[in-house]
């Protein structure tokens, strides 16, 4: 429950995932502050495509004494209005957002939101809590009609008519767009309007165009003294269904219906489990996994990075199969694409996935090494696939395949090209790559010896290949000037050279893989200086401080952003890594996973109150107070903190049952 001041903290936002891409979102306060924040954004072709249908509804109540708002909107210059978030009293995202507002004589009234699971719909209601009264509930829709990356402009071309059947109303903005169903158990009348110049403070600070002009058809007006009033909002065409209010029945006794099958399903979950269900989408006639909330779709790395958190970890393995073989299918040269692009081809046009990580690949070998060893019950044509899929990338990358990706004389895995950014690191401004890395970097070497050891068990070639990878490593890798790991060894493929930078891509060779790369001795010297150097309460830094490419805020233009974005900027998917290496040093005892959940998890458990509500961010500022920065709702991060609650800090692990030393 957020009360008091922290509910006028624009940095607090909730969301609601719809499992099809779409999503409905917004902040504690009610106060959009993002292009993105709206209550009916869906994804037409699944889980891309998305466009933002409904943005908001104004909300006044009259019990006598006058209209009194339950809404409130930035404008310019710098205006707020009208007053609604100055009545509200409470806030809450469990089970479901709920914003209690107080008006005058000890009179409240209460909206409930909550998004369909495989429906683009958004069903809310509104009731008073207090003395019986009468009061009349008012309610305009501001539709924005466009795609989620967009800003709307008033334009006579959005078509602001109404179709009113009973308590069902349709609009159609825009003919290439679906259309907009409300149902309603208030009555409906029609006088378009465009409101003027919202502010979207967030977009401003992030260097985006920040100023958007909504489109209202009409109003609802709703006897609130007689009962609680409803409003689902669907989208035409999208999802199961147009809306899951039945036919001709009352709307607002089956919304009260919906809202206790809704309650009865999230009650058996925890809100842990739950968010990580927000990230788990349609794809085609199977699933995938959303990058993130609310900008990113589906991205090869992010997925097979995150599935061993929000999938694994919770024995949601026929669900991980399932992603996996749907990825398999798009096996090329020994690749697997990093992501598809976020838009709608049209009928004449195919979406073109995007072969662009060194990772992806490699993180995907990982995925199905653990998803075979956590399946048992895989039918084994199934198992056949991945393994087919693992083993052909293997075969790619040692033979040479995309972007210099070979393995090279020493079994180390050889990539870049001048001009690419392969690796996780990957910003790019103006054309110049930041971290380029061109050579052999350190996770990639990690990750490859990791998937190496799962192709020795099918082919001898892959045998002899990690065998000499794994016994090359150390000595390539270790630096014993400076107590840690270089970051990438024959920079820009010249033999010999290395970049000594200290970077946490490191913790990978000792922790978040079930190989370990390093001698204990070494092992211990590396989280000595990542914990010195690198560790905040909400993840690791990617560089020291006393790096002079150093950038302590990640925040400013997208330019001045993405500049910082690699460069001491702290990534909370780190600590996954960093803590499950941290336990094996002291020997993976049950007081060592108590420390560490104490020392490292218990600072990112209590930002699930903070940022994205019940979620981990993408990123926060390298300088304290770090805070939190870039996607707010981030499935990599919620992934590491879920694997490392029910896998590593638990026991036995599924990286103790298959832990093998170098050379094993």
């Amino acid at each position: 429950m957020i009360q008091g001041s922290r509910i006028h903290d624009l940095s607090i936002e909730w969301l609601e995932a719809d499992g099809l891409g779409g999503f409905a979102m917004g902040t504690a306060s009610g106060i959009r502050t993002r292009r993105y924040h709206g209550l009916l954004c869906v994804a037409r072709t699944p889980p891309t495509g998305r466009v933002l249908l409904v943005s908001a509804v104004e909300a006044w109540v009259d019990a006598g004494r006058g209209p009194r708002a339950l809404s409130s909107h930035h404008y310019l210059p710098a205006v707020t209005h009208p007053d609604g978030a100055s009545r509200l009293l409470s806030f809450t995202c469990e089970p479901f957002p709920t914003w209690t507002y107080e008006l005058e004589d000890e009179l409240r009234v209460v909206h409930e939101l909550f998004v369909s699971r495989g429906s683009a719909q958004v069903v809310q209601r509104w009731r008073l809590e207090g003395a019986p009264r009468p009061a009349k509930l008012t309610l305009r829709p501001l539709l924005a009609a466009r795609d989620v990356h967009t800003l709307r402009r008033e334009s006579v071309e959005l078509a602001l008519t109404s179709s009113i059947d009973g308590g069902c109303v349709r609009w159609k903005p825009d003919v290439a767009l679906p259309g907009i169903v409300a149902h309603t158990s208030g009555v409906f009348r029609a006088e378009p309007q465009w409101y003027r110049d919202f502010l979207y403070l967030e977009e401003r600070a992030r260097g985006y165009d920040f100023v958007e002009d909504l489109a209202s058809p009409g109003f609802f007006e709703h006897d609130l003294g007689s009962g609680e009033a409803a409003l689902v909002l669907s989208a035409e065409g999208v999802g199961a269904s147009t809306s899951a209010v039945p036919g001709n029945a009352p709307v607002g006794s089956s919304v009260a219906e919906l809202f206790e099958r809704e309650r009865a399903r999230r009650a058996t979950a925890t809100p842990l489990e739950r968010a990580a269900d927000s990230y788990l989408v349609k794809r085609g006639a199977g699933r995938s996994l959303i990058a993130g909330y609310p900008w990113f779709t589906d991205w090869g790395r992010d997925t097979f990075l995150a599935l061993r958190g929000l999938l694994l970890a919770r024995g949601k393995t026929a669900e991980a199969a399932e992603i996996l073989l749907a990825w398999a299918e798009h096996v090329s040269e020994g690749m697997l694409p990093n992501r598809f692009p976020d838009q709608s081809p049209g009928p004449d046009k195919k979406e073109e996935p995007e072969y662009n990580s060194v990772d992806a690949s490699l993180w995907f070998v990982v995925a199905v090494e653990e998803t075979l060893a956590a399946h048992k019950s895989l039918a084994r044509a199934e198992r056949a696939v991945l393994e087919r899929a693992a083993l052909e990338i293997l075969a790619g990358y040692a033979g040479g395949t995309r972007f210099g990706i070979h393995a090279d004389v020493d079994g180390l895995l050889a990539c870049g090209a001048p001009g690419l950014q392969l690796t996780w690191m990957d910003a790019k401004v103006d054309g110049q790559v930041m971290t380029p890395r061109t050579g052999k970097p350190v996770e990639i070497q990690a990750l490859w010896i990791q998937a190496l050891s799962f192709g020795a068990r099918f082919e001898k070639r892959f045998r002899a290949l990690v065998e000499k990878a794994s016994a090359g490593f150390e000595p390539r890798f270790w630096n014993d000037t400076v107590g840690y790991l270089n970051d990438v060894v024959d920079c820009e493929h010249v033999r010999g050279t290395a970049d000594t930078s200290l970077r946490p891509n490191q913790v990978l060779a000792i922790g978040g893989l079930a190989r370990t790369l390093v001698s204990d001795a070494h092992a211990r010297r590396v989280l000595d200086v990542v914990e010195r150097e690198l560790w905040t309460p909400l993840g690791l830094r990617t560089l020291p401080s006393w790096d002079p490419r150093y950038q302590g805020r990640y925040a400013g233009s997208p330019y001045e952003r993405d500049r910082a974005y690699h460069q001491g900027t702290v990534w909370p998917w780190l600590l996954g890594p960093f803590v499950e290496a941290w336990v094996r040093q002291q020997g993976s005892s049950a007081e060592a996973k108590r420390m560490a959940r104490a020392r490292f998890v218990a600072p990112l458990l209590a930002h699930l109150a903070e940022a994205g509500l019940g979620h981990v961010s993408e990123v926060a500022d390298g300088d304290a107070p770090h805070v939190p920065g870039g996607c707010p709702f981030q499935a990599w991060s919620l992934g590491e903190l879920l694997r490392l609650e029910r896998v590593v800090l638990a026991a036995p692990s599924l990286s103790e049952l298959i832990n093998v030393r170098p050379g094993s």
